[in-house]
């Protein structure tokens, strides 16, 4: 969210296996929860305000759409990838370091993933794309790049619409440069390795 915003920014990272980093996280983020956004004397701590915020501070950038019901419509699926689709994360955990080529999909998981691909091809169908609010990437596409990410990880089977959304997430320069990061991290965490 903030590389579309445009807003410089300066990441820090807080080794979260060293128990003493709590304080540092207490400092940087009254909730201990990340991301915590600090800009200009505010201090923002859940994704969606992030970018509720981000919005605000550069709405020339349309991270969230001008016309009411769309953007309704957009808050209402960031809302739902924020809140919802716990088995998805808990099955299809965050790896991309891996890809696995027969990945067995909870029935649970399996409704999340359905549900996902319901509201892309809706977006992408009403707003005739190629990102789910249009010809810009809004957050929601930034809410919904990590679902993109863990599809692509456990080889879930996806239409051709929802193949070409993956493809087209996964080509923005800041989706790259966030993998490249990603992939640079020295912790492996064994568990996201093993298939179930």
């Amino acid at each position: 969210m903030l590389k579309l915003s445009k807003i410089p920014f300066k990441e820090v990272l807080v080794e979260i296996n060293n128990q003493d980093n709590r304080a540092e996280l207490l400092l940087l983020s009254p909730s201990i929860l990340v991301p915590c956004l600090e800009h200009a004397g505010c201090k923002v701590w859940d994704t969606l305000a992030i970018g509720e915020y981000l919005n605000e501070v550069a709405p020339e950038i349309k991270l969230l759409p001008s016309d009411t019901k769309k953007r309704a419509h957009c808050r209402s699926i960031c809302g739902e990838m924020h809140s919802g689709f716990s088995a998805l994360r808990a099955s299809l955990p965050m790896n991309l370091k891996t890809q696995f080529t027969s990945f067995k999909v909870w029935s649970k998981a399996q409704l999340d993933i359905d549900r996902i691909l319901v509201i892309w091809r809706e977006c992408l169908t009403a707003y005739k794309g190629p990102y789910l609010f249009g010809k810009t990437p809004t957050l929601a596409d930034a809410m919904f790049a990590p679902v993109v990410t863990r599809f692509l990880t456990y080889n879930v089977p996806l239409d051709a619409q929802s193949q070409k959304y993956c493809a087209l997430i996964m080509a923005m320069p800041e989706m790259k440069e966030w993998v490249m990061g990603a992939l640079q991290e020295p912790d492996d965490i064994e568990e996201l390795d093993v298939e179930y």
